[in-house]
């Protein structure tokens, strides 16, 4: 993670967790309280998603659609989550906090800029679904576990020195007035 760049391109292959508000809230709440963790948290790579689901006559599921939630609404929790959990990359839409940007360059993190109202062809990245946690949260706020593959594509837009293009196109539109 620390050799991507702003603006870089990726893809992603290999296991990504969801999590949203309630996934960030229970999760640290149980640290507090000594409870376990899922362990596929540690060194995740979190889509900041509250996917649609079917349940299949099997008892599997299998993802409909999974567009990215906006992640400044995890902005007081992320900072702590990525340095508990060693958070490797967070996946979402319209970046994050100066704060969550210093634990991301403590952490060796990056912020993945997903496409908003590209649910359908997002889903088609998620190409198994490996598990759950905490069903009771609700569909969207469940912790889905999948298997990925060509998940994207993403654009790095916090890279791991503290850099962001939100950032940037901020500072850029305080010159331009």
């Amino acid at each position: 993670m620390r050799d991507l760049s702003l603006g870089d391109v990726v893809y992603i292959n290999g296991p990504v967790v969801t999590g949203r508000d309630d996934v960030h809230i229970r999760a640290l709440e149980y640290l507090d309280e000594g409870k376990p963790v899922p362990n596929c948290l540690e060194g995740a790579v979190v889509y900041h998603c509250g996917p649609i689901m079917r349940k299949m006559d099997s008892g599997r599921y299998s993802v409909v659609a999974a567009g990215p939630t906006t992640s400044a609404r995890m902005n007081s929790l992320e900072p702590r989550f990525i340095r508990e959990f060693g958070i490797r990359a967070i996946i979402g839409k319209g970046g994050m906090s100066q704060e969550v940007a210093e634990a991301m360059k403590e952490v060796g993190c990056v912020y993945l800029a997903a496409t908003g109202g590209a649910a359908v062809s997002l889903a088609e990245g998620l190409s198994t679904v490996t598990g759950s946690e905490w069903e009771d949260l609700g569909m969207p706020e469940t912790m889905w576990k999948f298997e990925t593959n060509r998940l994207g594509p993403l654009v790095v837009a916090m890279d791991s020195k503290g850099n962001s293009l939100y950032e940037q196109v901020r500072n850029g539109l305080k010159r331009e007035y």
